[in-house]
């Protein structure tokens, strides 16, 4: 204390005095002192010469001012020294009263003031030491911590300092304190910092207190111990005399090792147990690499073997210990490898170590301190041996399998650990390294490759998936990427798992920040920076996948490579896609760099490769985005450098064309250096480099025009298969690069028929409208140049026919050419129409696909002719449809496939009509979305359909169908006359028979003679007499009975007229139905001429029988007035309009008879009626008739006939009125509602028409419809009676 207080007087008086502080510097005072005397003796000799010489008076007043200038400044000098002097001294003297922070911040200022001011901080510090030698050892120790930094920033340090603070150095270094080692480690520190200044002279002192004889104090082994460790405290010239010094200080302390004490108390230095033995002190790290080299100098083996035997004996518990073992063991191994060797492997069948193979999977708490001394005595082994690799350098290629499988046997036997899994990878670190540097590794064959390669892989398999908090997986990439550069090469077959494995065990790690939470809430937070260790990892991958490429430079390693990165560049985690794809980049910039990829093969799965970062190019994370289009801007002048590199080869013969005149063409083939390339190189390079700068769209679409037509097709096949991912995203993505080369290569594409199918496959998982979409229009791209392909393959998937599939076909025919030559291909697989296999038959697979294309292709024509994409070219094509749909109906026919699963048959696809129902429905939709309705209304109407489903009655079909055409002057039958024609001479039975029944019915429109002439029609029903088929050549032969052929058959058919008429009112049933039916015959065959001036007669006689009794005479009565009415020529109107008009009601009421037969005939008639009578709306009428049953058809029907005009008003109210008298009262009743459905709307012209008598048969009706039990007729009766109540009433008024 009392120093203490001395020490802080002196300094408070040197900083409040200035003259302390002068005594206390009186080095500086010898400075100044010659200045004050020539500053006196210029004074006096200015007022001399003032006084002799006036005229010099001015100089001697400059020159005296410049004097005294001079002797200001070195005042300011001696004042400024003096100042630092005591701020330094204040200084040191407030060290040992501050605090940490403090302390730091008064060493940063004493080092700043060292390095101006050198020699005062030295001189201030050695006095301070000088003036204060009872200052505390914690005072003590913080000034040498601070000499240390002091002495480290000067450049040069005077000898008379070095002496000083060596000497210091000394003093204080064996000293003992309260601090124990952490003040004489302070104080050696000083030593340590001289060491760089005055090496001579340590080194001696070192060297003499070393060879005593003597165990050397701990502090000297220290100061060993870092010169060791930390060789940059040496000059670079005195590094290599210090490796020499340890070597002879080894040689000379050998005989140490034969004396008892010394060899003792090294044994005890070593094994002794430090402050904390998770670090190894520098003394204790010295002296194993000071006992190494002394038993490498030893010669005789037997005390080497006793020494590593006695080392090996000791505790293997701590990791520094193990490691210093290891290093001894490594070191001795130079002169005495195999005295090492024979030691580790006595130490390894010792009972002790074998115990520690198999004791430690037991709990911790059932270890004892014998057990922990022994527990990681593998490790220890381990670490030997790769010291022992290390450090024989060499030597060690004839031990290196045995080395090998010892390590690889501990490895598996051991208890698993992280310090048995750091000590084996540290081993085989060296060993790999040992192996490498030694100058014949290149004929070595490392023979064990394969079992070391599965001890890594295990190793990184084990680790766990959420935590990165060692350096295991990086240290056990670092030796794969060694062993690649060793014989001989790694197994094809294992590199796979390899590569999966180190995939796995990095890609699937957590993100960065949730690998940092993750650390830092384990039990026990490592010490350790998870970023660098992190981005350390992803460097090694790079390494070992750049050292794949350089062990094999080909195409082939590269799609290996690749194809096992594939699956993380498409996973649905961003941070795995985010390290896959920088993996690709730093690979392809590598080889970019390097140009060492073979030409000799061409690049596999290029296309894939191309895909993948096209489509990754537009994933959301930014990060991904950039790295794969650098991934791509790579990657091209990778290939457009593969590409020049193969042009250059063929061309080698010529090279004056490719290096011009001057040029060596040799330059081209080396290290890929600007400078020494070929100028096609150059311009290709600074070409290439503007990939770069361009979007990513831009970037694929020259890549694509790069590739050849296989690897386009790859780079097609995988953004198809990216449209079956999981990820709406990558769905996207895949989906828009798809149409982007579609678009620009699309018309040279080869298996577009499997792409299409492939796109279909996928089309219904697509979740995204916008995604499918762009899927559907590469189909209407593709459709422009690959129509015939894309049918045949669509084909095969539409059946059946699904939303997605017929969207497939909307987006084929999308474009206006396309849809026609959709319909074209389509016709021509609809008619290709084999006869299915037999179920014998062996060899029905080739003729079985022809069968189902044909079926399928009749489904897609039905579909199509309803969408809106094909509604031009189904116009077009209309009678190529109109024959090929009858002509597939008489073919399926021909196959007699049943319309309905037999009893007891399960019947799955009940949902999908036969193909007798579908072609019958292809067939209707041609007419109905073309137009043609009208034709359609005509066999609706007539349930005339149903003619198709069988093969006898379909000839009946096709004429109903050709005479409704020709009956409502279809404006296609010129047309499907020019293509009927050809078909009269088909090899196909089915397609003559349906072009025979047309034309026979043709032949009544007027319309064939501007196709045919007379003589050519009847030459070709000629022709047909000779056909095979009977049923054509009867057809053939009532063609040619037909009056155009023959004029005079007009008057005899009207002849005949009269007497059927008079036979219809005999008495047989079966003989009126038949005249009626001979009649209807008779019309038709008249054709345009009609009856003429019969017309009135027959349509007055037929009419009467529309209330018979008899169900077929009804029926057939309506025919033929239906049939009348379709003869009847503009010309004949006025005449038939008022039997017309009072057949309407009638007819309707009949829609409501108890016969089926007669209600169809009603529908018929009532349309051919209102057909001749121009009624609109026709096309909503027709649809009432067929199809609708209801109040609101009731009201339409109604609607319809009496809101035309007055005096059809009035018709048809008393035709209304005169049914009330039918025999059937079922007609009776609904006459009477119609009735009074009128006088409800129309109340005032009802009352005006209706007379008395009128009055008294509704009232009479009306009250028998009273007793109807149906409810709400009693009410409605009620008020329509009321009604005629007043009516009569006003009447008699």
């Amino acid at each position: 204390m009392n120093g203490q207080h001395s020490d802080r007087s002196h300094s408070r008086s040197s900083i409040d005095k200035p003259s302390s502080a002068m005594s206390h510097n009186s080095r500086i005072f010898s400075h100044v002192s010659p200045s004050k005397k020539e500053s006196s003796t210029c004074t006096e000799e200015h007022h001399d010469c003032a006084s002799r010489d006036r005229e010099s008076h001015a100089a001697n007043i400059l020159l005296c001012r410049s004097k005294r200038s001079q002797a200001s400044l070195e005042h300011q000098f001696f004042m400024e020294e003096a100042y630092n002097s005591a701020i330094c001294f204040k200084m040191l003297r407030d060290i040992g009263t501050s605090d940490l922070l403090q302390i730091k911040y008064i060493t940063k200022k004493i080092k700043k003031m060292a390095r101006s001011f050198p020699n005062l901080v030295m001189e201030t510090i050695h006095d301070y030491f000088k003036d204060n030698p009872e200052i505390s050892c914690r005072h003590t120790f913080q000034l040498f911590q601070v000499l240390v930094a002091v002495i480290g920033v000067l450049d040069v340090l005077e000898e008379t300092w070095q002496k000083c603070f060596m000497q210091l150095a000394l003093e204080h270094m064996t000293k003992s304190t309260e601090l124990n080692d952490i003040y004489q480690d302070a104080a050696s520190n000083v030593l340590l910092a001289v060491c760089r200044h005055s090496w001579p002279a340590v080194a001696k002192h070192l060297e003499t207190e070393l060879l005593t004889g003597v165990f050397p104090h701990r502090s000297l082994l220290y100061v060993m111990g870092v010169l060791i460790s930390q060789e940059e405290l040496l000059k670079e010239e005195d590094r290599a005399s210090w490796k020499d010094l340890l070597s002879q200080m080894a040689r000379k302390s050998v005989p140490f090792l034969n004396t008892d004490v010394w060899s003792k108390e090294l044994l005890w230095a070593i094994t002794k147990s430090g402050r904390t033995q998770q670090e190894q002190t520098p003394d204790k790290a010295f002296l194993f690499t000071y006992y190494g080299l002394i038993l490498q100098a030893e010669e005789n083996s037997t005390t080497v073997r006793t020494h590593l035997t006695t080392l090996l004996e000791t505790s293997h518990q701590w990791a520094k210990q193990r490691e210093g073992i290891a290093l001894t063991v490594g070191l001795v191994a130079v002169n005495h490898l195999d005295d090492a060797w024979a030691i580790l492997e006595q130490f390894g069948r010792s009972t002790p170590f074998k115990r520690s193979l198999q004791n430690f999977s037991l709990k911790l708490h059932g270890q004892n301190t014998e057990d922990l001394r022994w527990k990681w005595a593998s490790s220890t082994i381990l670490l030997s041996y790769g010291q022992m690799a290390a450090w024989a350098k060499n030597h060690i290629l004839p031990w290196v399998d045995n080395i090998l499988s010892r390590m690889i046997f501990y490895f598996h036997f051991s208890s698993w650990d992280e310090t048995l899994k750091q000590s084996f990878l540290t081993a085989i670190t060296m060993l790999v390294g040992a192996i490498s540097r030694n100058e014949g590794a290149h004929s070595y064959e490392f023979s064990q490759t394969s079992e070391l390669l599965e001890c890594l892989m295990t190793l990184m398999e084990k680790e766990p998936q959420d935590t990165l908090v060692t350096s295991i997986r990086q240290q056990a990439i670092h030796i794969v990427s060694s062993l690649c550069a060793l014989r001989p090469p790694m197994d094809v077959n294992r590199k796979p798992r390899l590569l999966s494995t180190c995939f796995r065990s990095i890609f699937t790690l957590p993100q960065l920040d949730d690998l940092e939470k993750q650390a830092c809430l384990l039990t026990e937070p490592p010490n350790i920076n998870i970023q660098r260790l992190y981005y350390q990892t992803m460097e090694a991958l790079d390494h070992m996948l750049q050292c794949f490429m350089m062990q094999n430079p080909t195409a082939n390693e590269l799609h290996i490579l690749l194809s096992h990165l594939y699956t993380w560049l498409t996973s649905e985690k961003t941070h795995e896609r985010q390290r896959a794809v920088h993996r690709c980049t730093t690979l392809f910039k590598f080889l970019n760099n390097k140009h060492c990829l073979s030409t000799k093969e061409n690049f596999t799965r290029i296309g894939q490769l191309v895909a993948t970062l096209g489509i990754l190019c537009q994933d959301s994370n930014r990060d991904i985005h950039s790295c794969s289009l650098e991934a791509l801007g790579h990657l091209y002048q990778l290939l457009m450098y593969q590409k020049a590199r193969e042009t250059l080869e063929v061309k080698r013969e010529s090279p004056r064309d490719l290096f011009g005149p001057d040029a060596d063409g040799a330059a081209f083939w080396g290290s890929g250096d600007q400078k020494g390339s070929s100028p096609i190189l150059r311009r290709m390079a600074s070409k290439d480099h503007s990939i770069f700068s361009m979007s990513s769209n831009q970037a694929l679409k020259e890549i694509a025009d790069h590739l050849e037509m296989a690897e386009l097709t790859d780079l097609i096949w995988t953004a198809i298969e990216g449209l079956g991912s999981s990820s709406s995203s990558w769905v996207q993505a895949a989906a828009d690069l798809l149409l982007l080369v579609i678009q620009e290569h699309g018309d040279s594409l080869s298996t577009v028929g499997k792409m299409g199918q492939a796109i279909h496959h996928h089309l219904c998982t697509i979740q995204m409208p916008q995604a499918k979409d762009s899927a559907l229009r590469v189909i209407t791209l593709l459709a422009r140049n690959h129509i015939p392909e894309l049918v045949a393959a669509f084909l095969d998937i539409s059946s059946p026919l699904d939303s997605h599939t017929f969207r497939l076909w909307r987006a084929l025919g999308a474009e206006q050419p396309a849809s026609y030559l959709i319909l074209t291909v389509l016709l021509a697989w609809l008619q290709k129409r084999p006869l299915p296999p037999s179920v014998g038959d062996h060899s029905s697979c080739d003729k079985e696909k022809p069968y189902l294309r044909s079926l399928a292709a009749m489904n897609i024509i039905h579909e199509l002719q309803f969408a809106r994409e094909f509604k031009k070219a189904v116009q077009d094509v209309f009678p190529q449809l109109f024959l090929a749909h009858l002509a597939q109906m008489h073919y399926i026919l021909e196959l007699n496939q049943p319309t309905e699963p037999e009893q007891g048959q399960k019947a799955p696809e009940a949902a999908m009509p036969s193909p007798q129902s579908t072609s019958l429905e292809a067939l209707k939709s041609l007419l109905s979305t073309t137009g043609h309705w009208h034709d359609f209304a005509h066999l609706e109407l007539q349930s005339a359909w149903e003619y198709f489903t069988s093969i006898h009655t379909y000839p009946q079909a096709v004429g109903l169908l050709a005479r409704a055409m020709v009956q409502n002057h279809c404006t296609q039958i010129k047309a499907v006359l020019g293509y009927l024609l050809p078909n009269l001479q088909s090899q196909q039975e089915r397609e003559r028979k349906t072009a025979i029944l047309l034309l026979i019915e043709f032949l009544y429109s007027p319309v064939l003679l501007e196709v045919l002439s007379r003589q050519a029609a009847l030459t070709v029903l000629a022709q047909s007499l000779q056909d095979p088929s009977s049923e054509i050549r009867v057809a053939s032969l009532q063609g040619l009975g037909n009056i155009l052929f023959h004029p005079e058959k007009e008057s005899l058919l009207q002849g005949q007229l009269p007497a059927f008429l008079n036979g219809l009112f005999q008495k047989n049933e079966a003989v009126v139905v038949g005249i009626m039916g001979m009649v209807s015959d008779v019309l038709h065959r008249l054709g345009t001429q009609g009856a003429g001036a019969q017309s009135l007669s027959i349509a007055v006689n037929t009419r009467y029988f529309f209330d018979d009794e008899q169900d077929k005479v009804r029926a057939a009565a309506m025919s033929l007035f239906g049939d009348l009415v379709a003869t009847v020529a503009d010309r004949e109107l006025s005449g038939m309009r008022t039997q017309v008009c009072q057949s309407m009601v009638p007819l309707l009421l009949h829609l409501k008879d108890q016969c089926p037969a007669v209600v169809m005939q009603a529908k018929f008639t009532f349309y051919r009626c209102a057909v001749l009578l121009r009624w609109q709306p026709r096309h909503t009428l027709f649809c009432t008739l067929a199809w609708e049953t209801g109040l609101s058809a009731r009201h339409f029907l109604w609607t319809f006939l009496m809101t035309r005009s007055q005096e059809e008003f009035s018709i048809h109210l008393s035709q209304a009125i005169k049914c009330l008298h039918s025999r059937h009262h079922h007609i009776k009743t609904w006459a009477a509602l119609f009735i009074g459905y009128t006088t409800c709307n129309h109340p005032q012209a009802v009352s005006q028409m209706i007379n008395d008598k009128d009055i008294q048969l509704l009232s009479s009706t009306f009250k028998d419809l009273r007793k109807n039990p149906e409810p709400g007729i009693w009410e409605y009766t009620t008020r329509q009676l009321s009604f005629f109540r007043k009516v009569s009433a006003k009447s008699k008024k």
